[in-house]
This record gives structure tokens, sequence and C-alpha cells, in this order.
């Protein structure tokens, strides 16, 4: 029988004060109307994966996505990837996040975009999704299923609110060859809450739910060499520094770019059809 997931502790993981000041003050001048900000203004903050928008951008590519596609983003956090969807490839992104403050500041930030009409945020589990069967086009993940012990269920949540035809996209971390990540690490200060499945684990599972594989690419090699690149001096930084102060937050980010490098983790980019 598999635990059910944590999620208090979760929430209590991915939960901050002042989000929304924290971020504002980062991406504008105190002299610069917050009224109206772009995409790419808030990319360094809200993309929170490896890889930030380039990745984003990358796994919409290899999905092939469209416009007027709709897409639900599991677990999408302050919702960059979902407005990096719906402003650059036109589609309708409804994302869903066990964190209550991600979906309000998300939601403020997607407002301040412009983007409001075609992004929205519902706070709830992956493992319960509170949609009907057959809702969407594209069931999409990134850096957001490590927390979950329950891969099953929620790949079988995923199929079921998919169309028939429709894609299962992720980029995710998954478990690696070199023993366990290091602690603390972005999704996890500890192993209590840290549910890293490996890459053939996975790839068996979501095929023997009645999926289709696209693609499956393993870009572990390319997400270690982007973590090498020095962060540009004159951007805001990365929002665990703002979140969890700089301490602390250099110290998960040398940790998971350690775990990358020694191979305890894998970083997978995956497209999945609905049969």
């Amino acid at each position: 029988m598999v635990e059910p997931l944590p999620e208090p502790a979760v929430q209590r993981h991915y939960d901050a004060a002042d989000l929304e000041a924290l971020i504002l003050s980062a991406v504008a001048p105190a002299d610069r109307s917050l009224a109206r900000v772009q995409v790419d203004d808030l990319a360094a903050l809200d993309q929170l994966h490896a890889g930030g928008k380039p990745a984003t951008v990358a796994l919409a590519r290899l999905a092939d996505l469209r416009p007027g596609l709709a897409v639900l983003d599991v677990g999408g956090g302050l919702g960059g990837p979902a407005r990096t969807l719906a402003a650059e490839f036109g589609c309708r992104v409804c994302v869903l996040d066990l964190t209550a403050t991600f979906c309000r500041v998300g939601a403020r930030l997607t407002e301040r975009t412009g983007l409001d009409e075609r992004v929205r945020f519902v706070r709830g589990s992956a493992l319960t999704l509170p949609f009907p069967d057959a809702t969407f086009d594209v069931v999409w993940t990134q850096h957001s299923t490590m927390n979950i012990a329950d891969k099953a269920g929620l790949y079988r949540e995923a199929r079921r609110v998919l169309r028939p035809g429709g894609l299962l996209v992720f980029h995710e971390v998954l478990a690696g060859r070199g023993g366990p990540p290091y602690y603390p690490a972005p999704w996890a200060d500890d192993a209590s809450i840290s549910f890293l499945a490996r890459p053939e684990e996975v790839r068996s599972l979501v095929t023997g739910l009645g999926f289709v594989e696209r693609a499956w690419l393993d870009v572990t090699a390319t997400t270690v060499e982007e973590m090498r690149r020095a962060r540009p001096a004159s951007g805001p930084p990365h929002l665990l520094v703002l979140t969890r102060g700089a301490e602390m937050g250099t110290a998960i980010l040398r940790n998971f770019r350690r775990s990358v490098e020694e191979g305890r983790v894998a970083v997978i980019q995956a497209v999945f059809e609905r049969a």
C-alpha cells in the first residue's frame, strides 16, 4: 500500500511570506510602475526548474504545442511556464498547485502580465484532480512530481483528465544511480517528503497505464552545463535566495547542482500520447 502524500508538510516547504512583494521588488526598481509587467520580467523568478524559461520553450517545442490547446500544468507553482505557454504558444492553461500562496500570488502576477483570460489557477492535489474526465489536451509537469510518492495515482489521474490523443508532457527530476540526492534540496529539506522514482520505473509505469511514448530525452548533461553558467550579476537572485535567505538558498542550489553533477538525480524531458 502506498502511503498518502504528506501534503501539509509539502505546503509548509513551499510557502513563503510576502512572496509577491519579494518578487516585484526584485524585478523592478522602486521608481518603475508595476501595474504591468512582462512575462520575461518574471522569468528569472517564476520558472522554478532547471534550465528556466528556455527549458519550458524547448519542452513545448518537443511536444509541438499549438494555439488553442487546453493545458493543465500540475504543480505549476507561480505559473511561469503557464504564462510562457499562453504568451508564446497560444495555449489556454490551468495551473493546479497544492500551495495556496503560489496560487494567490501566481494569479496576481498573471493579472499584471495581462494574461488572466488565458491562465487560471486552481488549488488542489495532483492525486485527486478536481476536473471531469477528458477535459484537457495536455497535462504538463516541470519539476513538480518529486514530492509525490504515489506515482501510479499521479499518472492515472493525468490520463483520466486527458482527451483521447492528448499528451502527457514532463520535465522531471528523477532518481539517479549515484546515491541519494543531497539535502536540503529545492523540493525537500530532507528525505521525508522526497520521492524520486528511477527513469525506467516512470517509463514503464506510464506506458503500462495506456500511454504511447513519443519522446524521451535525458537532459542531465545539458542541465549540468546550464547550472555551471554564472547567473547574470545584473539580474534578480534566484527565488530560493529571496525566500530562504542568501546562505540557505545558496546552499540548496549548491546541493542540487552537486546531485546533478554526481548522477544522484537524472533530469528527463518526455512526451507521451494517451492511447
